[in-house]
């Protein structure tokens, strides 16, 4: 599978039957996104930085909420969270998403808002790959992030919603995750390609540059 960061919390995820974008967004959040083309889109909650379906090209199935989906042979199961720690009442709600394919399992974190529950916790207990805001603000912030990372204990870890030159949020910049992850120096890549024969067999992080979908 290649996974592709277009920016914020929007991945482009392609294996060999199908394509996922992830929380596509509008340009009041500062970055390109492209014209991306996808199978399925899958949106955390409808705020302009994540719910921007009509930009992906391709006719894709959306998925916008909790349930088990499957589609060309991606299974997606999304679970309720909330995008603050107040069970959604400043906020609103959240969807986190477990996308299974190309026999991997990679989590979609959205803009959590609060700590995990042992349930939500249960429910993400066999993730390869987990994308997870760092940023703060309206989201959980580095320390926040690393608590959740050795909850869920995924093998390999990918940083989101943080502040960039391009990002017009007022986010904490991914600098800080990385020193909490004691990768301070990580370089990042144009995109990852990942299998299960080449998963690390402990939790590693990996950065990637923003790219136009």
């Amino acid at each position: 599978m290649e996974i592709v960061w277009l920016g914020h919390s929007c991945f482009r995820l392609r294996g060999r039957e199908a394509t996922v974008v992830t929380d596509p967004y509008q340009k009041s959040t500062g970055f390109t996104l492209g014209r991306p083309t996808a199978d399925i889109v899958t949106i955390s909650h409808p705020h302009p930085g994540h719910g921007n379906a009509a930009g992906v090209a391709g006719q894709p199935r959306v998925i916008d909420g909790p349930g088990e989906y499957e589609i060309k042979g991606v299974v997606i199961t999304g679970i309720r969270t909330y995008h603050d720690a107040e069970a959604g009442k400043t906020l609103g709600k959240n969807t986190a998403y477990l996308i299974e394919m190309e026999d991997l399992v990679i989590c979609h974190l959205g803009d959590l808002g609060h700590e995990l529950t042992t349930a939500q916790v249960e429910a993400m207990s066999n993730v390869d790959v987990l994308l997870v805001p760092v940023g703060g603000g309206s989201t959980i912030n580095a320390a926040q992030a690393a608590e959740v990372i050795s909850l869920i204990e995924p093998k390999l870890v990918v940083p989101m919603h943080y502040r960039t030159p391009a990002g017009a949020a007022e986010l904490d910049s991914v600098e800080r995750f990385l020193r909490q992850m004691s990768v301070p120096n990580l370089e990042p890549q144009p995109k990852l390609t990942v299998t299960v024969s080449t998963l690390p067999e402990e939790t590693q992080v990996a950065l990637l540059e923003h790219r136009k979908g």
